[in-house]
């Protein structure tokens, strides 16, 4: 048995892990002065909250440090069936798209992860089809950059529908002008930190009272990267609530903590603490999914340290 510090998702507490059935458990208790302490700090594992499940080898997910992706764009009905041990696994299911729009004409997308919304019946289907395919939110394009884009009343429609079901609205925004509007009209999450342009200060404060940016940093290269970079700054600084998302499957990148989407945070102000929170850690008692972070203390846990916390931690 040993003292820990613990992140409880929020803020760092002091505990006690103990082996019990073979497993490294962590309890909610205070530790007496005497008891060893266990050297780094102790968290869940993390959460991707961009992911594109069929477009990656998932099954390399198992040996991460992740505990829980969202997959934000795919075919529902085979998302639904994956698993992947000690992962937990949310979804959107398919884009929601105007007739040509983004992404219906890109070949990565796999098949049955488009579907195309024509009017207000549409929307309402749609939603209830992934709503009973088990998402848990919803994913909306909005790229004028790449075709057409849904409509004020028709991004309303889907708005109102997913509120009837209890849906958040997730919303990929690319053109200009489209981050404001899409939050505008109801959408509670940007798939992608804002890259077309650089919000003015008064939208950054609208926006972090509205919304809640999905990073995904790494996936640009400049102008865009310096763009985003800077909007998400000024959110952050703003009391904007910013969560750490790679847009999994874009391009190479690690089934796992990806470290360039670190170092963006940093850049863009995320450190410590909010770092964490960004990364949003689960249960910190679930024995399947518990990290140690062996390097330093809790004021200077660096993620990227991150590992399972096994027996031998207890080891005096």
């Amino acid at each position: 048995m040993k003292a820990a510090t613990f992140f409880d998702g929020t803020a760092w507490r002091e505990g006690v892990v103990e082996l019990a059935d073979g497993r490294v458990r962590l309890r909610d208790e205070r530790p007496t002065p005497d008891l060893p302490r266990i050297r780094g700090a102790i968290t869940g594992g993390f959460t991707d909250h961009h992911v594109h499940l069929q477009l990656v080898e998932h099954g390399l997910l198992a040996g991460s440090r992740l505990g829980r992706v969202i997959d934000l764009g795919g075919n529902p009905q085979v998302l639904s069936r994956l698993a992947v041990q000690a992962v937990a696994i949310d979804y959107a299911g398919a884009f929601l798209t105007a007739p040509g729009g983004y992404p219906s004409d890109r070949d990565w997308a796999p098949e049955g992860s488009v579907r195309e919304i024509t009017d207000a019946d549409s929307a309402a289907a749609a939603v209830a089809v992934m709503a009973a395919a088990g998402a848990t939110r919803l994913k909306v394009t909005s790229n004028s950059a790449a075709g057409p884009v849904l409509s004020d009343d028709l991004f309303r429609a889907i708005v109102r529908a997913a509120d009837e079901h209890g849906l958040a609205v997730v919303a990929h925004a690319e053109g200009a002008g489209e981050a404001q509007r899409v939050v505008r009209l109801g959408a509670s999450h940007l798939a992608h930190a804002p890259f077309t342009e650089r919000l003015d200060d008064a939208e950054i404060v609208r926006q972090a009272a509205s919304a809640s940016w999905i990073s995904t940093l790494a996936i640009h290269e400049d102008p865009e990267r310096a763009i985003a970079i800077d909007n998400v700054r000024r959110f952050h600084a703003a009391g904007g609530t910013v969560l750490y998302g790679t847009d999994l499957g874009n391009g190479p990148m690690p089934v796992d903590l990806n470290p360039r989407e670190i170092a963006a945070l940093r850049e863009a102000g995320l450190d410590d603490t909010a770092l964490l929170r960004a990364l949003a850690p689960g249960d910190p008692f679930d024995p399947t999914s518990v990290l140690l972070l062996s390097g330093g203390t809790a004021s200077t846990a660096d993620p990227l340290d991150a590992r399972p916390l096994t027996p031998a931690d207890l080891k005096v």
